[in-house]
């Protein structure tokens, strides 16, 4: 299985998703590959945010090595599927797609948790506090998303 996680700039929210999921999966043994994206441009080459990588430390993730990239049409080939941290990003994945099985691939995170819920995970970027919450949010989804899968 190959997982993309994508969020606006691939420094906050999806760096995050994809150092959650590559722990769960490391500990449950799967052989599954896990990168992100961003649908944004801005932070190419840079690594996730230091409230980011802070949330993961303490949760005895490291994140610090990942670099911000951005998403490409190539991706929606690449993965099985891509995961969207909230509507607008979903929608901008969306328009990438040029097939139906690529829009196929393309899910809300939260909905592992909230089915059908199409809940947003909250941008934490210009809110200190918020990337506990995020944190939260976001392992609740990557073990839904393992357990549906296995």
């Amino acid at each position: 299985m190959k997982i993309l996680m994508v969020c606006l700039g691939n420094i906050c929210r999806s760096p995050l998703a994809e150092g959650i999921l590559k722990h769960r999966i490391a500990e449950k043994k799967l052989d599954w590959s896990i990168d992100s994206a961003g649908t944004g441009s801005w932070h190419i080459g840079e690594m996730p945010d230091t409230r980011s990588i802070a949330i993961a430390k303490k949760y005895g993730i490291d994140i610090t090595g990942q670099q911000a990239r951005h998403l490409i049409s190539a991706d929606l080939d690449r993965f099985d599927l891509i995961l969207a941290m909230d509507s607008s990003n979903y929608q901008n994945i969306v328009r990438l797609a040029i097939n139906e099985e690529q829009r196929q691939k393309v899910k809300m995170i939260m909905n592992f948790a909230n089915p059908g819920m199409n809940q947003n995970v909250p941008d934490p970027y210009w809110d200190d506090q918020g990337f506990e919450k995020v944190y939260q949010m976001l392992d609740e989804a990557c073990m839904k998303l393992i357990d549906h899968f296995t």
